[in-house]
């Protein structure tokens, strides 16, 4: 993974940028971080000038981590960088987040056929309820093609799940994932 520069964080989204930079929210569950995440945000600081990572909830998802926890595994993994915001919202479509913070675009990874089609259909409900935001959709490299949270998951438990594990996750979320399952 690249190093992203280290310089000041805004982990709020109090201070929108202008409308003259090219600003983006990539939001997901982030439950748990992975290295797919991490190569989107990545993808993402290099395509726009602010980004904003932000941690959405899904009242029909069961989480293994609470948002503080992830909240907390996103500062951990990821360098501090000026144009990046960690941030969190509930109760709000992402394209009203996006709005709130100015941002003209919405960053989504695309893994598969089955990604495809329903990032696809939210691709267009978004469009209708907020048109002036455009969506944009990267395909990760091969190696992390088929990583997802879920897939992650599954994996924990079985004798050896560490090795397993250790490989598609930063650092400080593999370290999170362990102290889980040893209480």
């Amino acid at each position: 993974m690249k190093k992203i520069p280290r310089r000041q964080q805004n982990n709020q989204a109090t201070n929108p940028p202008t409308n003259t930079m090219r600003t983006a929210v990539y939001a997901g569950s982030f439950d748990p971080l992975t290295n797919g995440h991490l190569w989107m945000i990545e993808r993402g600081l290099e395509i726009f000038d602010r980004l904003y990572v932000a941690i959405g909830t899904n009242p029909h998802k069961t989480y293994t981590f609470t948002v503080e926890e992830r909240l907390k595994q996103l500062h951990n993994s990821i360098p501090s960088c000026e144009r990046l915001s960690i941030a969190e919202f509930h109760n709000h479509y992402l394209v009203n987040y996006a709005r709130s913070v100015q941002a003209q675009f919405i960053l989504r990874g695309i893994r598969s056929y089955t990604d495809y089609e329903f990032e696809r259909g939210m691709r267009h409900i978004n469009n209708d309820m907020a048109p002036s935001i455009t969506t944009i959709f990267l395909m990760p490299p091969r190696d992390i093609a088929e990583l997802s949270s879920s897939m992650v998951k599954s994996l924990i438990g079985p004798e050896g799940w560490q090795e397993s594990v250790r490989r598609y996750v930063p650092p400080p979320v593999f370290e999170a994932l362990k102290s889980r399952q040893e209480n």
